[in-house]
């Protein structure tokens, strides 16, 4: 039986296998897979989006590295995958964001968002001399609808989630999340839960290694933790009773 490199099936994006798989888009499924750990979750009080950073070289300034984005008042975005194309979905979602405010004079919904974003994302697996997207999202925010969670692929599918993994590790942390989660929490404790998922892969459970934003339902306004306010999280969850 030929391989698919005889084909070309792993070579041109607008060609499908025997099996109905763009190659090109798994490929782009697995440098997601290598990420670093992010992870979203919402609850009745609004949505938290967390990322892990890693210190890939004893040089790096973690500050310079960023994985989750504001993109409007009330949006945010972590990233998984190739931050370079992360940061071009990013430029793209922000755009969509401010012109849908100036046109209709109201801030986009999150989903309207996620689908523009994967509406992109869809069209680098079907043209001749593009590549998919190396990047997953998680598109989190609130709107007229109340908190959202969205997780894009780098095919241009999106979900809604109660809470999502995305990265390395991410299975493990899943696993976490569906006997821990509970929807019905305040965003503090949502924060903590987030802490405690990321805690299970990190190396070292440090303030300057997570990222984490909120989206408050009062407010509607996205923000990111100063590192001082991290740190208070990390010394209550280690305070709390141990990790299941």
């Amino acid at each position: 039986m030929f391989s698919p490199q005889v084909y070309g099936y792993d070579r041109a994006i607008t060609i499908f296998s025997p099996e109905g798989e763009l190659y090109q888009v798994r490929y782009a499924g697995e440098a997601v897979k290598r990420g670093w750990a992010t992870i979203g979750i919402k609850c009745a009080d609004g949505v938290v989006l967390a990322a892990e950073k890693r210190k890939v070289s004893a040089l790096i300034d973690l500050n310079s590295i960023e994985k989750v984005y504001m993109i409007d008042d009330h949006i945010g975005i972590a990233a998984s995958g190739l931050l370079s194309d992360a940061r071009v979905l990013i430029e793209y979602a922000r755009q969509e964001a401010q012109t849908h405010k100036l046109l209709y004079d109201e801030p986009i919904d999150v989903e309207l968002l996620t689908r523009r974003i994967s509406d992109l994302k869809q069209m680098h697996t079907q043209y001749g001399g593009v590549r998919p997207f190396g990047a997953a999202l998680i598109v989190g925010g609130v709107d007229k609808h109340g908190p959202r969670l969205f997780q894009t692929d780098p095919g241009g599918i999106y979900f809604g989630f109660y809470a999502v993994a995305m990265g390395a590790e991410s299975s493990r942390i899943t696993e976490f999340l569906e006997k821990e989660y509970k929807y019905d929490v305040s965003l503090d404790d949502c924060v903590k839960l987030a802490i405690r998922a990321l805690s299970l892969v990190l190396e070292a459970p440090e303030p300057d290694r997570l990222e984490i934003g909120v989206v408050d339902v009062k407010t509607k306004m996205f923000r990111k933790l100063t590192t001082d306010e991290v740190s208070k999280y990390l010394q209550e969850v280690k305070g709390s009773s141990p990790q299941t």
